[in-house]
């Protein structure tokens, strides 16, 4: 082979070499990453069983575009906030806004945490009445909070039959289904019941664990709405997806303004309109004013620490979530969960490009 040859060839692999390099990068950073990583990422995550429908989509699509593998167990609100305080996964996520005791111990282990949102969704009361069908029954927060009291404790109950008077209700005791976890779901319920009642709120209260007074645990929103599907003339409360996906009845309940309504994807979307949303976006959507709202709605949040201790995983992390916030959106609505607000999605955007790795941003606009 001849000299010029030779350089000929040296020439076209170093060309070669270079377009490899360039195949292999990722997306521009702050944009959605839609090309393979440069190294094989996995990313680690645990909490929220109400979200869990809509990770499933997110997570799978995300790989398909990116290979980028993120692993989620819907191990409950609880359970995402121990383990990312504890560090042992990259992000955790909850339905409930952290207590300050859960701030305070995660941020002196870390430094700051941030809650960003991902999408809102309703919690549906869901039973199992023979003969009664999906909207049909009706209830008021009032008469739930004594339900989950053990107040009222069968369903042919005059309160409940002044509520329904064109249904056969049977005179049976009532089963009451919890959540036995502790969870973000009961964190949003548990909230709606001490807004509406003083009695609920000063005997079981508001937290993503209460001690209930009877009578069967389920574990995540899969267990509760099992034990509702299994057992005649129960009651329980799960993500609306885990109802539709398991074909129960849900009520239909009165608002704020008096409507009786079921918890649609509209319902929910409109609990989360005209809402001045905190820049640390720990906001609770119950009992909403709108007189199109469903009372029983939250934001769902992913929790990750502002000071990324790894710069791959932390930059892989970012990506996902701002494609979460963007692209990932078309997929809430089919799994009836709603689209972040664009008030919602700008105050997620500045979480995620404030995080960083020894000082630098992770990515930019």
């Amino acid at each position: 082979m001849s000299k010029w040859n030779k350089n000929w060839f040296a020439c076209m692999s170093v060309i070669l070499i270079a377009a490899v390099a360039l195949a292999g990068c990722s997306s521009p950073s702050g944009s959605p990453a839609t090309s393979t990583p440069a190294k094989s990422i996995n990313l680690n995550g645990a909490g929220a069983t109400f979200p869990a429908p809509l990770y499933t989509k997110w997570f799978d699509e995300y790989n398909k575009l990116t290979g980028v593998k993120v692993n989620y167990q819907p191990i409950g609100s609880g359970g995402g906030i121990s383990q990312i305080t504890e560090g042992t996964v990259d992000f955790g996520a909850t339905d409930g806004i952290m207590t300050e005791a859960e701030l305070t111990k995660a941020e002196s282990k870390s430094g700051p945490i941030l809650h960003i949102p991902m999408t809102s969704g309703s919690v549906a009361v869901i039973y199992n009445l023979a003969g009664i069908g999906i909207g049909q029954l009706k209830l008021t927060g009032a008469v739930l909070a004594d339900i989950y009291l053990k107040k009222i404790a069968k369903w042919n109950n005059p309160a409940i039959a002044a509520l329904n008077p064109d249904l056969k209700l049977p005179d049976a005791a009532i089963a009451v289904v919890f959540r036995s976890d502790g969870s973000g779901t009961t964190y949003i319920f548990t909230n709606y019941l001490s807004k509406i009642s003083q009695d609920f709120k000063s005997t079981i209260g508001n937290a993503k664990a209460v001690k209930w007074p009877g009578d069967i645990g389920g574990q995540g929103n899969a267990g509760v709405a099992g034990q509702v599907q299994q057992i005649p003339n129960s009651i329980g409360y799960v993500e609306m997806a885990y109802a539709e996906q398991n074909k129960l009845a849900w009520a239909k309940l009165k608002n704020a303004a008096g409507n009786f309504l079921e918890p649609s994807l509209q319902a929910t979307t409109k609990a989360a309109e005209g809402v001045s949303l905190p820049d640390d976006m720990k906001i609770m959507l119950t009992n909403s004013s709108n007189p199109e709202a469903y009372p029983i709605v939250g934001f769902t949040w992913i929790l990750v620490y502002v000071n990324q201790k790894d710069k791959d995983t932390g930059v892989a992390l970012a990506k996902m979530l701002w494609w979460a916030i963007h692209d990932g959106q078309q997929y809430t609505e089919p799994l009836s969960y709603a689209r972040l607000a664009e008030s919602a999605v700008s105050k997620a955007e500045t979480a995620i490009l404030s995080i960083n790795y020894q000082g630098q941003p992770l990515i930019t606009r």
